[in-house]
């Protein structure tokens, strides 16, 4: 794709996560929980290194279902730090199973997703940067969303990786104004 956004590739998949999943606004909870998971994951290692075992880290934990999750405890965590599909990180691990009773909690509440979107009013952030040094690593948002998820108990949750998840799941739109994507991602908004 001509003119797509600088940071994403050479590989291709990381292209195609980039055309087809990156900014697309995703109003699913569950989905959305995944995300903040991997985003969590992600923390001081490359997004390409969490796109690559993505699928592994899914069938680790047992397709992100929060419910099958949140009943995990100290066996699990220990199985889970001997299987080389995933990070092997005992505190992201610990706080996959922390952050799955949180967002129970949230989802009984009021829906972790309208939770969530609340962020943002209900509606993407339609950003309009022409380069990736525009580009913010979090903002007043992310740290109110970051303080407000370490409220209701997740961790792995700072304003940089909140900045991300935003991006990822299509609450703010970060597709350069050259990129396709732009356009198209606002489209859905």
């Amino acid at each position: 794709m001509q003119g797509r956004c600088d940071w994403a590739g050479p590989d291709q998949i990381y292209l195609d996560y980039h055309d087809t999943e990156w900014g697309v606004p995703e109003r699913d909870g569950r989905a959305l929980w995944e995300l903040l998971c991997l985003e969590g994951f992600q923390a001081g290692l490359s997004w390409i290194t969490i796109l690559k075992r993505r699928e592994g880290i899914r069938e680790a934990f047992e397709g992100f279902i929060p419910d099958i999750i949140a009943q995990w405890g100290s066996e699990d965590v220990a199985r889970l730090m001997a299987d080389k599909r995933i990070i092997r990180h005992q505190g992201k691990v610990e706080a996959m199973i922390g952050n799955a009773r949180a967002y129970e909690r949230i989802e009984a509440r009021e829906g972790f997703a309208a939770w969530i979107w609340a962020h943002v009013g209900g509606r993407p952030l339609q950003n309009r940067f022409t380069s990736m040094a525009e580009v913010p690593a979090q903002t007043d948002i992310s740290v109110r969303l970051s303080k407000n998820l370490k409220k209701e108990g997740f961790k792995f949750c700072g304003p940089t990786i909140t900045y991300a998840f935003m991006q990822a799941s299509g609450m703010v739109n970060d597709h350069l104004t050259g990129c396709p994507c732009h356009a198209a991602v606002a489209r859905l908004g």
